[in-house]
């Protein structure tokens, strides 16, 4: 144990012990959906002080040399290394404990048939764990992974509140001039899933598969203090999309992008094949070790997203969603 771990330990027993940080609940206010109660999420807390120091007006002028990238993209290709070795297992069950992590949803559910951290970390579901809202409805479309959500009617709206990058934009983040104005002025959800998460994502809607891209990058943090930055973390971070043909809800683009310890962003080969068809709630694809992003862009007037997701985003405060639960419905046809 390093010195660093050392006193975060330290500090984390002291204010658990006087109860100013129940169960590490130091990060970013949310909404349980199931519950309608406030909560913080679990994070250590050396990360969030680390998160503090590294991304704040003082500090953010380091970004301009790149020494946070080179800092955080060593940091990320170290760690994911670590994760794969068989040594690693030995790390689950404290994370499972830590995290408070119901293995009962998932399979399998005995962590001694993990050979790896990182096999643990892409664990799937137990088929029954996480039903798809409304599945014989294509009209309906679902939340695309366990994670936390802000959803806006308006990618401008989510730039004032919640994505603070100077240079974020739909065509910024794909990296293309013709694809990116289909989605700059519509709806779009941004998820943000922790290290404890379930880390496979399903497509929201059913359709075809009309375009698929893999774009390398950075390995920022996508935690709400550094994306409320003014360092641009969503358009510099490696990531992969597709665009999905909806009939009920036109275009649809779905952006998997990684962040600090994740090694890969892998959409499954089969969706990599313009032509291939997906329905609402399949796997589309997987993270490894690490926290990460996904961005869903819809066109202008094609969606209506659920009004208690954009109540909660309109205060900055994001929503503790599961796989499959609702998103919202396509927008009636005028």
């Amino acid at each position: 144990m390093g010195i660093l771990d050392f006193l975060h330990k330290i500090a984390d027993d002291l204010l658990a012990r006087v109860k100013m940080v129940q169960n590490r609940q130091v990060g970013w206010l949310t909404i349980d959906r199931k519950t309608g109660q406030l909560l913080r999420e679990q994070q250590p807390l050396w990360k969030k002080m680390k998160l503090l120091l590294l991304f704040n007006p003082l500090t953010e002028w380091l970004d301009t040399t790149h020494l946070m990238r080179l800092y955080m993209h060593r940091e990320a290709i170290q760690e994911g290394k670590e994760e794969a070795t068989p040594a690693s297992r030995n790390q689950i069950a404290s994370f499972i404990d830590f995290y408070h992590i119901n293995m009962s949803e998932f399979t399998p559910s005995d962590i001694n048939e993990y050979g790896t951290f990182e096999e643990f970390f892409v664990r799937a579901h137990h088929p029954s764990a996480r039903p798809i809202f409304e599945p014989d409805n294509p009209r309906a479309a679902v939340v695309v992974a366990d994670s936390r959500v802000v959803a806006y009617e308006a990618v401008a709206l989510s730039k004032t509140i919640w994505i603070k990058g100077n240079d974020f934009s739909i065509t910024n983040l794909v990296m293309d001039r013709h694809l990116g104005p289909k989605f700059a002025d519509g709806p779009v959800a941004s998820f943000r899933l922790s290290p404890q998460d379930y880390h496979r994502y399903h497509s929201p809607v059913s359709g075809t598969v009309r375009l698929f891209r893999s774009m390398p990058g950075d390995y920022y943090e996508v935690d709400p203090i550094a994306l409320r930055s003014r360092v641009d973390i969503l358009t510099r971070n490696a990531r992969d999309y597709v665009v999905i043909d909806s009939e009920e809800f036109g275009e649809v683009l779905f952006v998997a992008i990684g962040a600090a310890q994740v090694g890969t962003v892998q959409i499954h080969e089969r969706f990599q094949q313009p032509g291939a068809k997906i329905a609402k709630g399949e796997e589309l694809g997987y993270f490894q070790f690490g926290g990460s992003s996904i961005i869903v862009a819809f066109q202008r007037g094609r969606i209506v997203f659920d009004e208690d997701l954009l109540r909660a985003s309109k205060n900055a405060i994001a929503t503790d969603v599961e796989v499959g639960m609702s998103l919202g419905r396509a927008a009636e046809k005028v």
